[in-house]
């Protein structure tokens, strides 16, 4: 005799899915900085109770996609100057270091994903759409990073991409940008003959030029 399967709890099911995508969302820059949210209108938009939507919120504050103040206000983050920079340190810190684990991996069917994402990032800039920018800037780093084979340390790295997600595009609009930046192509070209002090400068400049255009 068989014994039937539990159900999954449909309230986590709709938590699961509500946190993952308002994630999603915040660090592609779906979200301007500094903007509202409210337990009900999550709930309303994604067909979920408020709890869901609370218990969302609370994973997405502690990992510093969202804020929350003492009186409950819900927003996403706006930022320093004096953070930016924190954050782009950062990056600075860390990303040449996956990128650099991921070195010795780097075979030729990663060079060929990581041109394939590049292309789609560089027509992202020319039809001006920011949230598809970086949404495939955001894709090829990760792909670079996960072959360093070091969860925690890309853990990290994500918690400051969703804090620097709305600021992102915030730059993106300010920019303006009509062709992509050269860096990508510059790890890349380091990737293919295996120079690791040339990839940890590309990627050092990539992730910490960008930024210093909101501070200046």
């Amino acid at each position: 005799m068989s014994i039937p399967k539990r159900q999954s709890d449909p309230a986590a099911l709709a938590h699961d899915r509500l946190y993952r995508t308002l994630r999603t969302q915040v660090m592609h820059g779906e979200l301007a900085p500094g903007q509202a949210l409210t337990l009900r209108g999550l709930g309303k938009t994604f067909g979920t109770s408020m709890t869901p939507a609370r218990e969302a919120v609370r994973r997405l504050v502690a990992e510093g996609a969202l804020t929350m103040t003492s009186s409950g206000r819900i927003a996403t983050p706006e930022l320093s100057n004096e953070r930016i920079e924190e954050l782009a340190a950062i990056r600075a810190l860390l990303e040449p270091e996956l990128g650099s684990r991921a070195l010795p991996r780097a075979h030729f069917a990663l060079i060929d994903r990581l041109q394939a994402i590049n292309a789609l990032n560089a027509e992202a800039v020319v039809k001006q759409d920011a949230v598809g920018y970086i949404r495939t800037n955001l894709e090829f780093h990760r792909t670079l990073y996960l072959r360093a084979q070091a969860p925690a340390m890309l853990a990290m790295v994500e918690t400051v991409w969703l804090q620097l997600g709305p600021t992102m595009r915030a730059l993106y609009g300010r920019l303006r940008r009509n062709e992509a930046p050269p860096h990508h192509r510059m790890i890349i070209a380091a990737l293919k003959v295996g120079d690791e002090p040339a990839l940890r400068l590309a990627l050092r400049t990539d992730v910490t030029q960008g930024l210093r255009h909101l501070t200046s």
